[in-house]
C-alpha cells in the first residue's frame, strides 16, 4: 500500500488504477495480548545472572538496561560508553528506526550498576557497552540466547514464568507495562520507546488486566462493595465438600 500511495504522486496518469487497489480493505488477522513480564518475574530474572563472573555481571546489567528503558534489542547491542552520561541528568542516547536519536532518562540502580560495570570493563569511549568474549558488541542471538539460559534458571524460583515465551522485545513490552501501571501516559510512553505512531502504544492499554480492573471497580452500582468477590471461609469448605 505505501507503494500505490506514492505512484499516486508519481503516475497520475494511473490514478484510477490506483485509487482501486488503495480502495481494497486491509486483510483482517488475529491479534493475541502482547507478552510481558510481572514485577516479580523481572525480579527473579535479574536475581539469576552470576555476580562473581565477568559474563554473569554484563548479563544482568544488559537486563536491568533492557527492563528499565525499552530499548530495542539493536540498540541495546549498539551502544558504545559515548552514548551513556552517568554524572548529572544521567540519561542514554540511541539511534532508534526511521535513524531518529532520543534520550532515555536513568534510575539510580541502574545508574550504580552501570558504573561498577563501567569500572570493571575501563573501556574506551567508542568501546560496546556488552561486549562479547571476543571484545566485539553481542550480537542479536547472543542476546537471545543469554535470555532464554537466564530465564530457563529464574523458572526454578518463579514459576509464572513457565510456558511463557521470552524473547528480547519482552522484555521492551515489560518496560513499557511498567509505566503504564505507575499512570505514565501513553503519550510519554510512546516518545520513551521512540514509537513513531501512538497507535501502536494502544497495544499496552489491551494486554493490561490490572487497569481493566480498576476501570470495572469505578463502574461498581450503587451500595456495591468495589473489588473482586472473596467468598467466606464456609463457602469454600462447602464447595470442597461437593
Amino acid at each position: 500500500m505505501p507503494f500505490f500511495h506514492y505512484a499516486a504522486l508519481c503516475a497520475p496518469s494511473h490514478s484510477g488504477l490506483i485509487q482501486r487497489v488503495l480502495a481494497i480493505p486491509s486483510k483482517r488477522y488475529d491479534r493475541t495480548p502482547i507478552a510481558f513480564l510481572t514485577a516479580a518475574e523481572v525480579d527473579a530474572l535479574l536475581a539469576v545472572p552470576d555476580q562473581q563472573t565477568w559474563a554473569g555481571r554484563r548479563d544482568r546489567t544488559l537486563l536491568l538496561v533492557a527492563v528499565q528503558t525499552g530499548l530495542r534489542v539493536s540498540e541495546l547491542i549498539g551502544l558504545c560508553w559515548q552514548d551513556i552520561t552517568l554524572g548529572t541528568g544521567a540519561h542514554v542516547r540511541c539511534q532508534g528506526k526511521g535513524r531518529k536519536e532520543r534520550c532515555t532518562p536513568l534510575r539510580k540502580d541502574l545508574i550504580t550498576a552501570l558504573r561498577a560495570w563501567q569500572r570493571a570493563q575501563q573501556s574506551r569511549p567508542e568501546a560496546p557497552v556488552f561486549p562479547s568474549t571476543r571484545g566485539g558488541p553481542l550480537s542479536r542471538d547472543g542476546v537471545a540466547y543469554l535470555l532464554t539460559k537466564h530465564v530457563r534458571a529464574a523458572q526454578q524460583q518463579c514459576p509464572s514464568l513457565y510456558g511463557k515465551r521470552i524473547s528480547p522485545h519482552v522484555l521492551r513490552h515489560s518496560a513499557a507495562m511498567a509505566l503504564l501501571h505507575s499512570g505514565v501516559d501513553c503519550a510519554m510512553i510512546a516518545l520513551w520507546l521512540g514509537h513513531e505512531s501512538m497507535d501502536t502504544t494502544q497495544m499496552y492499554l489491551h494486554a493490561s488486566l490490572e487497569l481493566k480492573q480498576q476501570a470495572l471497580d469505578k463502574t461498581t452500582p450503587v451500595n456495591g462493595r468495589p473489588g473482586r468477590y472473596q467468598p467466606d471461609d464456609a463457602l469454600l469448605a462447602f464447595l470442597k465438600s461437593l
